[in-house]
């Protein structure tokens, strides 16, 4: 089935909302209004106020859906993360090989961006900005763990379970699927932001092949490191991976302090983490 014959309603967590935008003409004017309004002021401007005038409606209007801005706001990006979902599906779809399912599904996450003119009431191109500039606030937060816990970022840690499993196809021994998968999200957006606003972090320029410098940038990073194409022993990285060598990024190997012995600070098996509690139910 092409991508483009389908009916499209994405499953948002009902936590979100007080009605689904999704099933009537007012939420989706909503939602299209939203997205508009935030892509032309930004998150700290943006009022429900300004946005009822944007309908010619009224504010209560808008509060019968959203509780406030920031509910809205991780509506929006837990909506962009189920339409990337789709997107990977769609291109990974009867692909075999995995290092061809890891490569189609890059492409997959940087072309998400592109408008599809099938979902009225959302422009993806816009909304992509509003993910690049905004989004971070969506789980930046001090009410974090809360929402965590009702579940308010599933459709992000789904999104990343499902570029991990691919990663772990392509190499059932790299040790770092997980932090991988949602390095390889955050730099596409990272750079596309940094080569706007701030071109000295990266050498990702603002121009017409933006998407595309971003894309060869996420499979270099990928494959050179999932298919350890480095070019570095194959001996000193078995030892690196097992604990036996020399880890930079191991605290117990980086060198004492002039008159100071090396100190451990990785907590015992029997003490935990500080956080070993709080991490377990996530």
């Amino acid at each position: 089935m092409l991508m483009s014959t389908f009916s499209l309603e994405l499953t948002i967590n009902e936590k979100l909302y007080l009605r689904d935008p999704q099933r009537s003409d007012t939420g989706r004017r909503i939602l299209r209004h939203s997205v508009l309004l935030l892509d032309e002021i930004g998150l700290e401007r943006f009022t429900f106020k300004k946005l009822a005038e944007q309908l010619n409606s009224t504010e209560a209007t808008v509060y019968r859906y959203f509780v406030n801005k920031h509910m809205l706001l991780l509506y929006l990006t837990n909506w962009y993360w189920e339409w990337m979902k789709v997107h990977i599906d769609y291109a990974i779809h009867n692909i075999e090989v995995p290092a061809e399912k890891l490569r189609r599904a890059i492409k997959a996450v940087v072309d998400t961006a592109k408008r599809n003119t099938d979902v009225e009431f959302i422009d993806e191109d816009i909304l992509h900005r509003i993910v690049i500039r905004e989004g971070a606030k969506a789980y930046h937060s001090k009410e974090v763990d809360e929402q965590n816990h009702d579940g308010f970022f599933l459709s992000y840690k789904s999104l990343c379970r499902k570029l991990a499993d691919i990663i772990v196809e392509v190499n059932p021994q790299f040790p770092y699927p997980r932090a991988l998968a949602t390095t390889l999200l955050e730099m596409s957006n990272n750079n596309i932001y940094f080569a706007e606003h701030l071109p000295r972090l990266t050498e990702v320029t603002a121009a017409d092949d933006t998407s595309e410098q971003v894309e060869r940038l996420l499979q270099f990073f990928a494959m050179t490191l999932v298919e350890n194409k480095a070019g570095r022993d194959d001996t000193a990285l078995t030892m690196l991976l097992n604990g036996t060598g020399k880890d930079p990024a191991n605290r117990n190997e980086y060198p004492a302090e002039p008159g100071h012995a090396p100190q451990n600070t990785s907590p015992s098996p029997q003490q935990g983490g500080p956080n070993q509690d709080k991490k377990s139910n996530r």
